[in-house]
């Protein structure tokens, strides 16, 4: 596997484990929080560590964006989509996401402008950046979601 997809994965598990957040996560899963946070650790003693899909998949349960399984869908090349039943909200329908996506549009760009600012992007400033496309990503799919309800 190289560095780079490593750094993807890692970076997606920790968004994971912080949505869930670290105590609730070390709970749910049976594993210490020490053990959570070297499966995401950028650490050259644990870059071969990773957390296992059963781990995964107990905390995508509890988070409310599957981000792990949302990375490697992204690795291949595959979208994915939420169900009906674990939708991310119960907007108005259609005029209600375009006016999200227009605000979640303009918080990204703003993030960018400030992000580039001194030239460079920062670690923090990335994982910012990250956290706004995933916001975009949601109110995609529910833009999705209520496309596909009014077209049946």
């Amino acid at each position: 596997m190289s560095q780079k997809i490593a750094n993807y994965l890692k970076k997606h598990t920790e968004a994971l484990v912080k949505d869930v957040g670290i105590e609730a996560a070390a709970e749910l899963c049976g594993k210490s929080k020490a053990t959570l946070g070297r499966y995401y650790s950028n650490d050259p003693e644990h870059a071969d560590r990773f957390m296992p899909v059963d781990v995964v998949a107990a905390l995508e349960s509890a988070a409310r964006f599957p981000h792990v399984t949302a990375a490697l869908a992204d690795l291949r090349g595959i979208t994915l989509s939420h169900d009906e039943e674990r939708k991310n909200s119960s907007s108005g329908g259609v005029n209600s996401d375009v006016v999200a996506l227009s605000q979640r549009f303009a918080m990204l760009m703003a993030e960018y402008n400030q992000s580039i600012e001194d030239g460079k992007i920062s670690i923090n400033e990335a994982k910012r950046l990250l956290a706004e496309t995933l916001a975009i990503q949601k109110v995609l799919i529910d833009m999705k979601l209520h496309l596909e309800d009014e077209a049946v």
